[in-house]
């Protein structure tokens, strides 16, 4: 990470440099202050500004903290410090390059001296600043309608676990018709040198692929925020940083907050944005026309940040704007409204994303030898799919292995005994169900019931996991890691079973309508005895 030069009125474009090109002439040391270039369209593809390039006005360009616009002439200038990072705001229409492992090239990294030494290495020393810094853009048209593919913590801690993702849900992906994809974070689990194999994986797709830093993904034995980010930077650039697609501003937010105490030796991390940070939000955000839709994406809930409220000042008075995370392995749809200090006229969509990784790749393995790793709220492990109609949007979830329709999970006695004085409950799980969200149950040819939405424990996966910590009990070597313990569901509804019911086998009918209007259904039978 870097600190930028904040406090100057400026603002910039930023654009995709080629990262693996030589650039020609460098200037004096003593001239290391100014960084200057040129955005253009690379006409030949040759990822050089050439004859027959053309120069492109209006981009901006920014060193994360200030944000400058090209000139007539495509070139742009801006303040650097001896550890910034300079990168393009990628406009609509148009595309950076993208390196083998479809990651995004549009930055360049100015660390003279290169990163300070850590476990996992850093940037080199990259030299003395080049003469000019240009960013090579591509057009391509972008419609309004598009799909951008959402994983929460992938959080692969070895190559094994890389390769349970590549079959759980990266070959379930394969022909996707996403525009582009985003990891919300814990990208790898502490051990940096994941991040190849991981990136290869997801490569597969063929879709340009961002990248938002969790807490995982840091360099541990780093003293200050400054440094903490070294690695992810020298693999995926700046780890704050933003782009349009189509009619959506995509703001990607780091709130990885690294606090270092000196006297104990001890670090660790909190939510936190800073106020560096905030700077390039708020110069980033007064260059987004307000009948744009705003996609803010962080590793840590917005409702865990320490200094979110700052951030809610940015964003409260827009008219679209969404937010989503990743980091607390479960999936919820939170509406931050008074309560948590909101002052916008309409509460706040939040959305916390399913984790392709579920609970941390745990739990009995399946026929093809991998976890089933259900997440601690019920719902399975898997990824979500936003789609976008110009400031319209809609989230999907999507279970890892399964149908597109496996919404929901319902729990039930196999065999009820029923009587007045011990009724029998039916739980419904709906995966991406919220408050607002009706779920009703029909039994046979009765009328409709509606369901109580109740903040519990599923009990089927409280079933599971105690069932689970029986197997692995005395056994050496331990044949599979017991998933963690199971926590309330922000998604789970309950009914009686009703006690008038003659003996007989029963189909049940669960229809879940979100908020949307949309409409969801799943199914289980029952044997009821007298």
């Amino acid at each position: 990470m870097r600190y930028m030069l904040s406090g100057l009125v400026l603002t910039l474009s930023v654009f995709t440099v080629n990262f693996d090109k030589t650039f020609a002439q460098v200037v004096p040391a003593d001239s290391l202050t100014i960084a200057q270039g040129v955005v253009y369209h690379d006409v030949n593809n040759n990822r050089q500004f050439d004859e027959g390039d053309k120069p492109l006005p209006g981009i901006r360009v920014s060193n994360g903290d200030n944000i400058t616009k090209t000139d007539q002439q495509g070139r742009y200038k801006i303040p650097v410090g001896d550890d910034s990072i300079i990168f393009v705001i990628k406009p609509r229409n148009w595309q950076t390059p993208v390196n083998k492992q479809m990651l995004p090239r549009f930055y360049y990294i100015h660390k003279p001296n290169g990163s300070v030494a850590s476990k996992f290495p850093g940037v080199k020393p990259t030299g003395p600043l080049p003469a000019s810094i240009d960013f090579p853009l591509y057009p391509k048209q972008e419609p309004n309608e598009f799909k951008a593919i959402m994983f929460g913590d992938t959080q692969p801690r070895n190559v094994q676990e890389v390769d349970w993702m590549s079959h759980d849900v990266i070959e379930q992906l394969v022909g996707t018709d996403a525009s582009l994809g985003v990891t919300l974070g814990d990208i790898v689990f502490d051990d940096l040198s994941v991040m190849q194999p991981h990136n290869q994986s997801i490569a597969i797709l063929g879709i340009p692929w961002y990248n938002v830093i969790g807490n995982h993904d840091i360099n541990l034995d780093a003293k200050n925020r400054k440094d903490v980010n070294e690695t992810f930077e020298r693999v995926y650039g700046p780890s704050y940083y933003s782009f349009d697609h189509g009619p959506v501003h995509f703001l990607v937010v780091d709130n990885i907050e690294w606090i270092h105490d000196e006297k104990t030796k001890k670090s660790h991390y909190r939510g936190g944005i800073g106020k560096e940070q905030m700077q390039f939000i708020k110069n980033d955000l007064a260059l987004v026309p307000d009948d744009q839709l705003v996609v803010l994406m962080m590793h840590i809930p917005l409702i865990a940040v320490n200094d979110r409220s700052g951030l809610y000042r940015l964003i409260e008075k827009r008219k679209f704007c969404i937010s989503i995370s990743g980091h607390t392995h479960h999936h919820e749809h939170v509406w931050i409204d008074q309560k948590d200090g909101w002052k916008g006229i309409k509460p706040h969509h939040h959305i916390i994303n399913v984790t392709v990784c579920g609970s941390w790749w745990s739990g009995a393995k399946d026929e093809r030898g991998i976890p089933h790793t259900t997440m601690a709220d019920g719902a399975p492990n898997g990824y979500s799919i936003l789609s976008f109609n110009g400031s319209d949007y809609l989230l999907d979830f999507y279970a890892a292995g399964r149908d597109k329709n496996y919404q929901m999970e319902i729990s039930a006695p196999e065999l009820i005994h029923n009587s007045a004085a011990n009724p029998s409950t039916l739980y419904a799980n709906v995966f991406n169900g919220s408050v607002k969200t009706k779920v009703r149950m029909k039994i046979g040819s009765k009328e409709w019931i509606e369901m109580k939405k109740v903040s519990e424990v599923d009990p089927k996966l409280k079933q599971t996991h105690e069932r689970e910590k029986t197997l692995v009990k005395g056994r050496k070597p331990i044949p599979f890691t017991v998933i963690k313990a199971p926590k309330k569901s922000s998604h789970l509804w309950k009914a009686e079973i009703p006690n008038d019911l003659p003996a007989g086998t029963y189909h049940i009918n669960i229809e879940a309508t979100d908020y949307r209007n949309r409409t969801w259904h799943g199914q289980r039978s029952i044997r009821i005895e007298k």
